[in-house]
């Protein structure tokens, strides 16, 4: 078991919550969670797990066609867990708190599949978008291998309040924080940290070759300096990780919207092998998650002056 972080509201903000807060660190009365430095930041380097949260509505879990398991098939189980140094070495970490299943943060704010709704579509909705017509909009349809989540159709009004209430702060924080850096620092980074099922990995791989077990994606080298993944993949394999870039992960909304290059915003998005420390076809964590802990803390502690020149150099024209 993880120990528990600081500033948890424990079980006695989870009764509304499945499951019953099972690592620690949950703040479920909220829709997000921000840790900052206790001293402020030391580096413009932002970081953001939006598809860990595991604070579960009782309701949708009741209303659901799935099973409360089968519901966290798309969670990025304990990503906020192995970032959660982050805050003490001087960097904040944006985390979710309602899971992917519920509300997928990762998507753009208006993407839906008409079919899962009552009625036509009102004006502000996208229903053409490849990833809603998929079923993978910002309320998912499915969970992975096309499960459908929901026995009931849902209403369009359900649809605005859940963007109003989780989607939009989000986006909120996370467009004031990388804006705060880059007010102070001149140039801003998003590193938005994810993991993936161990099948996507093993099915991307050649029989003779080793599973990646870190993809770095940064939509094909447009979302951020290149010298941002350059370090990223380094430090991961001088740790000994098999790392590649742009397989399959590219880079989704998050990276595409707030990897903005040319304006002094760097984003990058990290895919974390869950075999390395999720027992298979179970949520609890091995005692590898605590080396591998220990590795992204390592990666981190570096960042601040192996990417200084990304903000070093836009220091003077951020002061004119």
């Amino acid at each position: 078991m993880v120990e528990n972080r600081n500033n948890t509201d424990g079980k006695a903000g989870c009764v509304a919550f499945e499951p019953d807060c099972l690592l620690g660190g949950e703040s479920c009365g909220q829709w997000l969670r921000l840790d900052m430095p206790a001293d402020g930041p030391v580096a413009p380097i932002l970081f953001s797990s939006p598809h860990s949260g595991r604070c579960y509505p009782r309701d949708f879990v009741a209303e659901a066609a799935l099973e409360l398991e089968e519901l966290r098939a798309s969670e990025d189980f304990a990503v906020d867990l192995l970032f959660a140094d982050a805050p003490s070495l001087g960097m904040p970490l944006l985390t979710a708190q309602r899971p992917r299943a519920w509300l997928d943060l990762n998507r753009a704010p208006h993407e839906l599949s008409a079919e899962m709704f009552d009625g036509p579509p009102p004006p502000w909705a996208d229903t053409a978008s490849e990833r809603a017509r998929g079923g993978l909009g910002v309320i998912p349809r499915f969970v992975t291998e096309e499960r459908e989540i929901y026995a009931r159709k849902l209403g369009w009004e359900e649809a605005r309040q859940r963007i109003e209430q989780a989607w939009n702060p989000y986006h909120r924080a996370l467009d004031h924080q990388l804006r705060a850096l880059a007010g102070r620092f001149g140039a801003a980074v998003l590193i938005d940290c994810h993991s993936m099922p161990e099948s996507a990995a093993r099915a991307m791989t050649p029989l003779s070759l080793r599973q990646p077990d870190i993809i770095l994606g940064d939509v094909d080298g447009t979302s951020c300096d290149g010298r941002l993944t350059d370090v990223l993949e380094q430090l991961f394999m001088r740790a000994g990780l098999n790392v590649r870039r742009n397989r399959v992960y590219t880079g989704g909304y998050i990276t595409r919207q707030y990897g903005l290059r040319g304006l002094g915003f760097h984003a990058v998005q990290i895919e974390i092998n869950r075999r390395l420390y999720v027992r298979p076809g179970q949520y609890e964590l091995t005692e590898a998650f605590f080396a591998l802990r220990d590795i992204i803390r390592g990666v981190i502690a570096e960042l601040p002056d192996r990417l200084a020149p990304l903000w070093r150099q836009a220091l003077p024209q951020a002061a004119e």
